[in-house]
């Protein structure tokens, strides 16, 4: 049997890992500076989160969501002190389209409505609901319907004010469009969002699964402007490599049996990870990490007079240039060893660790220098 090829694959096979730093099956060695996808919060196989995922395998791997899994009310707890959010309310998924489907799910049970507003250049997964409030049709089937969905500019305040009405269900949108091509959200946009849904009624879901958890020097990036969501959605980082997301349950919400389900969402595994990930990020101080090398990074990015534009905040970084990247990232990778992203043609995105180090964050710098002045 063959696998379904769907992937452009790089000829690459990593075997070992740890922190930043990845070992292919030939001993050479890379810097990581997209960590899968942004999903590498604490750094690879960091010691504690390898014994706590080690220690739980070998007690229990699973069991279902019908019995006490006090491994989740320690999550919620978690959660709830580092971010603040502690009046909220914790449902566990497996994934991030799977947390979006369950905000989107959620806010119509709420409301009794299906009109939904979201943004261009957003991505929220490729799931049913999630696929029809993204922003890009070449990955939609014809049974991802989106008559009920409305895309506006992103960042454009006076189309929210006209938009957002009594028929709307939820606004959703990213903090910082990750796919998009790190597009940050201003203050008055989603300050706008936050007024306007309070008016209507409408429920302001703001996915946090790319730019959540500490990548933007805040817990969740809307933290920067001082709004508070309906629903977060959450995934990537959560589990530093474990599958596992969740949303985030303003009060305004009522718990229903049977409301939201799922199997293997916040499972034994999965909840081991996802408190040791939340562990170290407190003991490290990974979010002020976040903040004191991404302005680091800002800082000498914006030295380079190459550079068209530099966007983002943290450890979530576009560097975008007047000509296509592709070329420039395969160079980065197979002469130098060092992983980064693009989004769209002209833009590298980096994703590392919260735990990066500045050495790390040097070398990347020089390598740079040579291609970018």
């Amino acid at each position: 049997m063959n696998l379904f090829n769907v992937y452009p694959l790089y000829d690459i096979e990593p075997v070992k890992a740890l922190g930043s730093t990845l070992w292919d099956k030939n001993g050479q060695e890379y810097l990581d500076l997209y960590g899968g996808h942004a999903v590498i919060s604490v750094g690879h196989s960091h010691p504690y989160y390898v014994r706590k995922v080690g220690n739980q395998l070998k007690n229990l791997a699973f069991y279902s969501n019908s019995v006490k899994i006090p491994l989740q009310e320690e999550l919620a707890d978690k959660l709830g002190k580092i971010s603040g959010l502690k009046d909220y309310s914790l449902f566990l998924t497996n994934s991030g389209a799977e947390s979006n489907e369950n905000a989107l799910k959620l806010a119509s049970f709420h409301n009794g409505r299906k009109k939904i507003i979201a943004f261009t250049k957003g991505f929220h997964g490729r799931t049913s609901a999630a696929v029809a409030v993204t922003d890009n049709p070449s990955i939609k089937a014809p049974l991802n319907f989106a008559d009920h969905v409305q895309f506006l500019p992103f960042n454009d305040v006076e189309a929210v004010k006209k938009a957002v009405d009594n028929e709307t269900c939820a606004v959703i949108v990213e903090g910082i469009q990750g796919v998009g091509g790190i597009q940050v959200a201003t203050d008055e946009f989603l300050k706008a969002i936050r007024t306007a849904c309070n008016k209507t009624g409408a429920i302001f879901i703001h996915d946090s699964v790319q730019c959540g958890y500490g990548r933007s020097g805040k817990f969740f990036s809307f933290q920067h402007s001082k709004v508070k969501p309906d629903i977060i959605s959450m995934a990537k980082g959560m589990g530093n490599g474990f599958p596992i997301g969740g949303i985030l349950i303003s009060p305004i919400f009522e718990a229903k049996f049977g409301l939201l389900g799922t199997t293997f969402g916040g499972n034994h595994l999965a909840c081991a990870a996802a408190n040791a990930v939340l562990d170290i990020i407190r003991k490290e101080k990974l979010v002020q990490n976040a903040e004191t090398l991404g302005n680091y990074l800002f800082e000498e990015l914006g030295k380079f007079k190459g550079i068209k534009e530099l966007r983002g905040q943290g450890l979530m970084i576009g560097i975008e240039l007047d000509y296509s990247v592709k070329e420039l990232r395969e160079t980065l990778l197979f002469k130098h060893h060092q992983f980064t992203g693009v989004a769209g043609s002209n833009t590298i995105r980096l994703l590392p660790s919260l735990a990066l180090k500045q050495s790390e964050a040097d070398r990347f710098l020089e390598v740079f220098s040579q291609y970018v002045k």
